[in-house]
C-alpha cells in the first residue's frame, strides 16, 4: 500500500523534523511554506499606531509518500519532535494513495517510491 502523510506544523521545528524522519528511512520529501488558520485564529499586530487581525499564521508542509516504512512510525516520529502541548502544534493529515508513477523510468506502485539500488542522483 502506498501512503501520503501531509505533516503541517511551525517552521522552527523544520530541520529536527527533517533528521528525525531521515533516520527512519524517510528520504524523500516535499516541503512547502504556508500559511493557515485553525483553533489560533491568527493573532493582532499593530501597524503604524492601527490595529490588524492577522488571521493567517505561517506554516510549513512536509509531505511524504512512504510503501515499506510503517505509517505508524512515521506518525509516532513526528509527534515526537512536535508536540510542545501549545496551540499551533499542528496537525498530520495520512491518505492512501492508489498509484504512483515515477516518470523518468514509467515504474508504477511501490517500485515508483523505492530508492533503486546503485543509482546516484543527479547533482
Amino acid at each position: 500500500m502506498i501512503t501520503k502523510i501531509e505533516i503541517i506544523t511551525r517552521p522552527s521545528k523544520l530541520d529536527e523534523l527533517k533528521d528525525a524522519l531521515n533516520e527512519i528511512g524517510v528520504l524523500g520529501m516535499t516541503v512547502s511554506q504556508v500559511f493557515g488558520c485553525g483553533l489560533q485564529k491568527g493573532h493582532k499586530e499593530v501597524y503604524r499606531g492601527r490595529s490588524y487581525d492577522v488571521n493567517l499564521v505561517p506554516k510549513v508542509k512536509v509531505e511524504t509518500v512512504v510503501c515499506e516504512i510503517p505509517v505508524e512510525k512515521v506518525l509516532k516520529t513526528a509527534q515526537k519532535v512536535l508536540r510542545t502541548g501549545k496551540m499551533g502544534d499542528g496537525k498530520i493529515f495520512v491518505y492512501e494513495l492508489s498509484n504512483a508513477v515515477r516518470i523518468r523510468t514509467g515504474q508504477e506502485g511501490d517500485d515508483a517510491i523505492k530508492d533503486i539500488p546503485g543509482e546516484e542522483p543527479e547533482k
